[in-house]
């Protein structure tokens, strides 16, 4: 990373308050912080729920993603049943399994960290 023509060296850093954004009623659902740092390897997101809301049964086909739920409470549903999750609970959620999240009464806001997505890339068609 280059300043003023000087290269920085990548630095360890805290980069947010997890607790103090959960918190954050100026944001009643979504994402409440995005790791956005140039160069990074992982893709990081904290997301709130608000009480009885929830992110619909999905597959994530490419990712394993790591959830721990900062504030709050819930379930992940999966075919297999659900579970309750509160805070504190570190969740690891495989690729190619179905899940769903359903927030508790006092909602539930929760860290995703997984492998950063391939932008997209616009590649010329093959010649047939």
């Amino acid at each position: 990373m280059a300043m003023d023509g000087i290269t920085q060296e990548p630095t360890a850093r805290v980069l947010a308050d997890l607790h103090a954004l959960a918190g954050d009623s100026r944001v009643p659902a979504g994402a409440r912080w995005t790791l956005a740092e140039p160069g990074r390897q992982l893709d990081a997101n904290l997301v709130h729920l608000p009480p009885g809301r929830q992110v619909d049964s999905h597959v994530e086909p490419d990712l394993d993603v790591v959830l721990v739920v900062v504030a709050g409470d819930g379930s992940v549903g999966t075919p297999e049943g659900r579970q309750q999750v509160a805070n504190g609970n570190l969740i690891w959620l495989p690729h190619g399994a179905a899940r769903e999240l359903t927030a508790g009464p006092a909602g539930l806001s929760y860290l995703t960290v997984h492998r950063r997505r391939p932008g997209l890339q616009i590649r010329r068609r093959p010649e047939e």
